[in-house]
Protein backbone atom coordinates (compact mmCIF):
# COMPACT_ATOMS: atom_id res chain seq x y z
CA UNK A 1 0.00 0.00 0.00
CA UNK A 2 1.61 3.21 -0.92
CA UNK A 3 1.19 5.92 1.73
CA UNK A 4 2.10 9.07 1.90
CA UNK A 5 3.51 10.51 5.23
CA UNK A 6 3.82 14.10 6.82
CA UNK A 7 7.64 15.03 7.65
CA UNK A 8 6.31 18.54 9.15
CA UNK A 9 3.51 16.47 11.46
CA UNK A 10 6.21 14.15 13.06
CA UNK A 11 8.52 17.03 13.92
CA UNK A 12 5.54 18.69 15.81
CA UNK A 13 5.29 15.86 17.68
CA UNK A 14 8.92 15.40 18.58
CA UNK A 15 9.91 16.22 22.52
CA UNK A 16 12.66 18.45 23.01
CA UNK A 17 15.59 16.04 24.95
CA UNK A 18 17.79 18.56 26.60
CA UNK A 19 20.38 16.41 27.63
CA UNK A 20 20.57 13.23 26.20
CA UNK A 21 23.48 10.34 27.54
CA UNK A 22 24.79 7.62 25.86
CA UNK A 23 23.03 5.52 28.92
CA UNK A 24 19.90 6.36 27.85
CA UNK A 25 20.12 3.99 24.74
CA UNK A 26 20.12 1.04 27.17
CA UNK A 27 17.76 2.23 30.14
CA UNK A 28 14.77 4.65 28.53
CA UNK A 29 14.11 8.02 28.92
CA UNK A 30 14.25 9.05 25.25
CA UNK A 31 11.05 7.31 24.12
CA UNK A 32 9.46 10.62 23.25
CA UNK A 33 12.46 12.56 21.70
CA UNK A 34 12.56 10.11 18.46
CA UNK A 35 9.69 9.19 16.55
CA UNK A 36 9.55 6.60 13.55
CA UNK A 37 8.63 8.83 10.19
CA UNK A 38 7.64 5.27 7.81
CA UNK A 39 9.06 2.33 7.76
CA UNK A 40 11.67 1.47 4.93
CA UNK A 41 13.66 -1.39 3.62
CA UNK A 42 14.93 -3.46 6.33
CA UNK A 43 14.53 -0.61 9.08
CA UNK A 44 13.08 3.04 9.37
CA UNK A 45 13.03 6.46 8.39
CA UNK A 46 12.90 8.22 12.06
CA UNK A 47 13.21 11.56 13.29
CA UNK A 48 15.07 13.14 16.88
CA UNK A 49 15.03 15.61 18.63
CA UNK A 50 17.71 16.59 21.99
CA UNK A 51 21.18 18.10 22.93
CA UNK A 52 23.68 16.30 23.88
CA UNK A 53 25.68 13.54 23.01
CA UNK A 54 24.97 9.09 22.16
CA UNK A 55 26.66 5.56 22.08
CA UNK A 56 28.12 4.24 20.18
CA UNK A 57 26.37 2.17 17.28
CA UNK A 58 26.84 0.57 13.84
CA UNK A 59 24.48 -0.81 10.96
CA UNK A 60 25.12 -4.57 9.78
CA UNK A 61 22.61 -4.43 7.49
CA UNK A 62 23.31 -1.16 5.29
CA UNK A 63 24.33 2.16 5.12
CA UNK A 64 22.67 5.04 7.53
CA UNK A 65 21.81 8.27 6.05
CA UNK A 66 21.64 11.04 8.66
CA UNK A 67 20.22 14.69 8.30
CA UNK A 68 20.61 17.79 10.49
CA UNK A 69 17.21 19.16 9.91
CA UNK A 70 17.97 21.59 12.36
CA UNK A 71 20.57 22.74 14.67
CA UNK A 72 24.11 20.87 14.96
CA UNK A 73 26.54 17.73 15.68
CA UNK A 74 29.65 16.53 15.23
CA UNK A 75 29.78 12.84 14.03
CA UNK A 76 32.39 10.58 15.46
CA UNK A 77 33.36 7.94 13.12
CA UNK A 78 35.81 5.30 14.25
CA UNK A 79 37.70 3.94 10.64
CA UNK A 80 41.07 1.69 11.08
CA UNK A 81 40.85 1.98 14.81
CA UNK A 82 41.28 6.21 14.86
CA UNK A 83 38.39 8.43 15.66
CA UNK A 84 37.02 10.97 12.40
CA UNK A 85 34.79 13.72 13.27
CA UNK A 86 32.82 15.66 11.05
CA UNK A 87 30.74 18.86 11.63
CA UNK A 88 26.78 18.53 10.86
CA UNK A 89 24.94 21.27 10.49
CA UNK A 90 21.24 22.32 9.14
CA UNK A 91 20.56 20.87 5.94
CA UNK A 92 23.42 19.08 5.61
CA UNK A 93 23.97 15.03 5.60
CA UNK A 94 26.05 12.24 5.56
CA UNK A 95 26.29 8.53 4.74
CA UNK A 96 27.33 6.53 7.47
CA UNK A 97 28.70 3.25 5.76
CA UNK A 98 27.58 -0.22 6.53
CA UNK A 99 29.40 -1.56 9.75
CA UNK A 100 31.42 1.74 10.55
CA UNK A 101 30.88 2.02 14.10
CA UNK A 102 29.71 5.88 15.07
CA UNK A 103 28.45 8.38 17.29
CA UNK A 104 26.59 12.07 17.38
CA UNK A 105 28.80 14.29 20.22
CA UNK A 106 28.01 18.04 21.07
CA UNK A 107 25.07 17.84 19.59
CA UNK A 108 22.79 21.22 20.37
CA UNK A 109 19.22 21.50 19.70
CA UNK A 110 19.64 18.64 17.13
CA UNK A 111 16.60 17.69 14.77
CA UNK A 112 18.00 14.80 12.93
CA UNK A 113 16.59 12.76 10.42
CA UNK A 114 18.02 8.90 10.05
CA UNK A 115 17.51 6.58 7.25
CA UNK A 116 18.54 3.87 8.77
CA UNK A 117 18.71 0.02 8.19
CA UNK A 118 18.00 -2.47 11.17
CA UNK A 119 19.49 -4.25 12.69
CA UNK A 120 21.39 -1.83 15.00
CA UNK A 121 24.27 -2.50 17.32
CA UNK A 122 24.95 -0.22 20.43
CA UNK A 123 28.19 0.19 22.41
CA UNK A 124 28.82 2.18 25.39
CA UNK A 125 32.96 1.57 25.67
CA UNK A 126 35.06 2.64 22.46
CA UNK A 127 34.52 -0.46 20.09
CA UNK A 128 36.92 -2.18 18.37
CA UNK A 129 36.61 -1.87 14.22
Amino acid sequence: MIEKKSLADTLKRLTYLAERTPEMAFNGGSELAFLKVAPYRNGAISVGYYSGNTEWERHPGGDEIVMSIEGSTTLVFLVNGEQQRISLNTGELVVVPQNCWHRFEGSRHLKVLGVTPEPTEHSLELPGD
